[in-house]
């Protein structure tokens, strides 16, 4: 680069600054920034197509540790994904065998475009309970499928699956990261208390009363218990003692692991397969009790389950059910995606690896557009699942093949043991399953620490939850969390600064400034010291008539009217008008000018100072707008007329190109005449092979090399001065220190 832009004849070889490169910023161009981020490449476009099969990046190095590792971690998660597939199925007001062929088809296609190898993709219990919500809801428009749902639950995967798959391809993943932490908390907790609730009266047997609505906002469905509770039977003996053989199970473990921890894998397995145990356990007994009462059992059970994938065939997908179902396809959406994405992100933080969301949504995209084909419904990231397979030692995506092939044998092989599960069993299971998404007391006392504003975000998607629908306190929660975010961004505040010189110490005791070892500098800070600052540190304010003003957010079109109007006020109050009457006649005086009648100089405070120029800190912009650069514009008119001069506005920190060519069009930055009074340069190492100089030449290309002279034998080294901004700009600056001096030689203050 240097080389390019210096050359230089010279008759000596003595070491000495050569002279000042004159450096200009070629402007922002529209086609080249087309051409870097819009135009595709070659090696882009290949690393675009090998991008979407991350499996080829560690297929070949598969090994047989690895595949222990997935064996056993496959087979764990199959173990406990099937009574779990079926709950949900049930959950979603489809007949069970629906739950595990959702469970085949997520693990068994996902891992073909994963980025994470934790992820367990399938049923789960919050889409399951939202499925359910969106089924009521089509069905009455949908009468030809009131027997056979799963046709609506197939076409609305297909569709979801088509839409996610999309939002991946096209690489705008981003959106994700719009809904915050609260909001998918919320979420999450209030979908918790509505499946739990739902659930309880499976589990205690009265779900079967007339007039009891089992689907009905989670507040009636808690007070309708209490009125339907004498109708409890003996399904709430085995559903309680199921409920708390599963907690028994997991506090116990979790205790044995702490006592003895050498044993704490054996624990960790007994503990990741105690649905499962409970299961097989109630199962036994429910074969016992009712081996002699198939038509009529002692309690609620399954009964029969038909063997292998009994409803493979191509999913119907028509204008009808899609008008059906469209009013909830964004809420149904932002289940499937915001789920995923963190379950993949936290497992990934745990486990010190990235993952790539949008990967991650076309996996999820390709899973649920190929379930139906299987009979499955819509299928994301199971958080318990994921949890139980990184834990059992998970190596790679392969896991997911064994436990599609557990899942498998099980639709074959296992219906006739499916036949007398309980059905109460199954509801103490997914309520089990769900208490591990309420966010804990310490997660909600986090959000009040840290933003008081995202507490009330997360109790409102929580109580809508509750008192309304889980679609409604998604919308809720996501609603709130963008008018918070355009607040803060409409309200942002700018602050006046001043300058401190401090210096580091390495004790708190007094330091001679004048000290040559003495590390001084200057930092400039709020005057209001709102940034921290110890309120006994009084900072300087500039010279009279200078203000530095720093904007602490985006320049952007929602809060330049709030910058500028903040910053205007503030000036005047601190400076007085350089005309007493600007107007001339009372007829020329603006309404809203709210001064006396006929204005005199001792309306004015003279020892105010006339206001002479404006340093804006834009180290914190990072894109400007047309709007907020009219807002300036017309702000440097209004200003040029009180100070009846032509304010120089400087500014510090523009990292942006575009933001650069912005405020050169629109007249800031650089003027006609103008020159830039100072500076800020560096000395650069220029070196010369020694081979290539002949006397007299006039030239000579350098370069720069940061080895020292003596290891490179054949090279003299000399040095060149380079300033690190464009020259032709004398209103930039690289940082504040260079603005107030130039301020002040322009202005002659110092």
């Amino acid at each position: 680069m240097v080389a390019e832009l210096f050359k230089r004849n010279r008759g000596t070889r003595d070491v000495e600054p050569l002279g000042p490169v004159e450096y200009i910023e070629p402007v922002a161009s529209t086609s080249e920034w087309l051409k870097e981020h819009v135009v595709p490449t070659r090696s882009g476009t290949m690393s675009y197509v090998k991008s979407l099969f991350p499996f080829l990046t560690w297929i070949y190095r598969y090994n047989w540790v690895w595949f222990v590792g997935d064996l056993i971690a496959g087979v764990t998660v199959g173990i406990v994904v099937i009574p779990q597939g079926m709950a949900y199925a049930k959950l979603a007001s489809l007949p069970p065998e629906f739950g595990l062929y959702s469970s085949f088809v997520g693990v068994a296609i996902y891992w073909l475009s994963a980025t994470s190898h934790v992820i367990s993709a399938g049923p789960v219990a919050v889409f399951s309970s939202l499925l359910s919500v969106i089924l009521e809801h089509a069905l009455p428009q949908l009468p030809e499928y009131a027997d056979t749902p799963w046709i609506i639950a197939g076409c609305l995967s297909v569709v979801l699956g088509c839409i996610v798959m999309a939002i991946g391809l096209f690489r705008i993943g981003f959106i994700v990261d719009f809904i915050p932490l609260p909001a998918i908390a919320a979420f999450m907790t209030g979908s918790a208390l509505n499946i739990a609730m739902g659930q309880i009266p499976t589990l205690m047997g009265n779900n079967t009363a007339d007039g009891y609505n089992t689907r009905a906002a989670t507040y009636l469905v808690f007070g309708n218990f209490f009125k339907y509770i004498k109708h409890c039977d003996l399904n709430a003996a085995i559903g309680l003692t199921a409920l708390f053989m599963l907690y028994a199970v997991r506090w116990g473990c979790g205790y044995a692991s702490r006592r003895w921890p050498q044993h704490e894998k054996t624990f960790f397995f007994i503990n990741t397969l105690r649905s499962g145990f409970v299961i097989l356990l109630y199962t036994l007994i429910s074969f016992l009790v009712n081996r002699n009462h198939h038509d009529d059992p002692k309690f609620s059970i399954l009964k029969t389950i038909p063997r292998g994938f009994q409803h493979m065939g191509v999913p119907v997908v028509n204008s009808r059910i899609l008008s059906a179902v469209a009013a909830k396809l964004p809420s149904a959406i932002i289940v499937l995606v915001i789920e995923h994405i963190s379950i993949a992100k936290s497992f990934a933080r745990l486990s010190n690896y990235t993952i790539d969301p949008n990967q991650e949504l076309i996996a999820i995209g390709l899973t649920n557009i190929f379930g139906p084909f299987f009979g499955g419904y819509p299928a994301t990231g199971s958080f318990s699942r994921t949890a139980i397979k990184a834990k059992a030692g998970v190596r790679t995506p392969l896991a997911g093949v064994v436990t599609a092939i557990i899942v498998v044998i099980a639709i074959y092989a296992l219906p006739p043991v499916f036949y007398y599960i309980s059905n109460a069993a199954l509801a103490a299971v997914i309520i089990h399953a769900v208490g591990d998404l309420i966010s804990s007391p310490k997660s909600i006392k986090m959000f009040w620490k840290v933003s008081p504003c995202e507490f009330v975000i997360f109790w409102i998607g929580v109580l809508v939850s509750v008192f309304a629908s889980i679609d409604n306190g998604i919308y809720a929660s996501v609603a709130a969390s963008a008018a918070l975010l355009l607040f803060r961004i409409a309200k942002a505040h700018g602050r006046f600064v001043g300058v401190v010189k401090v210096y580091n110490t390495p004790t708190l005791r007094p330091v001679d400034a004048n000290e040559p070892d003495s590390d001084t500098r200057n930092v400039f800070v709020p005057l209001d010291r709102s940034n921290g600052v110890n309120p006994a540190v009084q900072p300087r304010e500039p010279h009279a008539g200078v203000f530095i003003y720093r904007l602490n957010e985006g320049y952007l079109y929602p809060n330049a009217v709030h910058f500028t109007d903040h910053m205007v006020r503030e000036i005047k109050v601190k400076t007085r008008p350089a005309v007493i009457n600007p107007y001339g006649s009372l007829g020329e005086r603006p309404w809203n000018d709210p001064g006396p009648r006929h204005k005199s100089e001792s309306d004015i405070d003279p020892t105010l100072p006339v206001l002479r120029a404006i340093i804006l800190d834009f180290s914190g912009v990072s894109n400007v707008d047309v709007t907020s650069l009219q807002n300036l514009i017309d702000v440097r008119k209004q200003l040029d007329r009180y100070a009846d001069a032509h304010i120089a506005w400087h500014f510090v920190g523009v990292k942006s190109p575009w933001a650069r060519r912005g405020l050169l069009a629109s007249g800031f930055g650089s003027e006609n005449g103008v020159v830039k009074s100072l500076f800020t340069v560096t000395n650069v190492g220029v070196s010369q092979e020694k081979d290539d100089v002949k006397p007299g030449s006039r030239d000579e290309e350098f370069s720069v090399d940061t080895q020292p002279e003596d290891k490179l034998g054949m090279t003299s080294m000399d040095t060149m001065v380079l300033p690190l901004l464009s020259i032709d700009c004398p209103y930039f600056h690289i940082d504040m220190d260079e603005a107030v001096r130039s301020v002040e030689l322009e202005l002659g203050l110092k």
